[in-house]
């Protein structure tokens, strides 16, 4: 398997960015958010969501196959001296081949002039809370309810 991490550019490439996203919150979030959440959360709404934001967004392909994506930034004014990993989703059938980690290492390139990074997980995605300890995030106490999705989510950091 040769992965491909690069960054996002072309309208199949942006398709598949959203079929990630779609795939992955009915694969991963059911029981850990709001299921009227999930039921309209459709494969278009994510392209629309996918084509309003396409910057800063790595994708992880295997050959033509999008299979993963990491989108990352700051939150400008609110905190300008501390970058954000977003969004890291791949492709269940590629859990456990390093896709993630290599997404997560492409992404915190993009933020290395950030003494910090953070990132928010839902609470109860255990995994992916494994995955973010493995990459060297620490919970750094802040939670909140996200109403939107009727779930709590903690905050992790990453300080260099």
């Amino acid at each position: 398997m040769d992965i491909l991490i690069k960054r996002l550019e072309t309208e199949e490439e942006i398709r598949g960015k959203a079929y990630v996203h779609w795939r992955s919150w009915h694969e991963a979030y059911p029981g850990m958010v709001c299921q009227a959440f999930l039921d309209q959360l459709t494969l278009e709404k994510c392209e629309k969501m996918a084509f309003s934001w396409p910057e800063n967004t790595l994708v992880a392909k295997d050959g033509e196959r999008v299979i993963g994506f990491v989108c990352y930034g700051d939150r400008g004014q609110e905190a300008p001296d501390i970058g954000e990993i977003f969004a890291l989703y791949v492709l269940s059938e590629y859990y456990g081949k390093g896709v993630g980690l290599q997404l997560m290492n492409a992404g915190l390139e993009r933020l290395q002039d950030y003494p910090e990074v953070r990132l928010w997980v839902l609470k109860e995605n255990l995994r992916a809370i494994r995955f973010y300890q493995k990459c060297g995030f620490y919970p750094d106490g802040e939670e909140l309810i996200s109403p939107r999705i009727e779930a709590a989510e903690i905050r992790m950091t990453l300080k260099r």
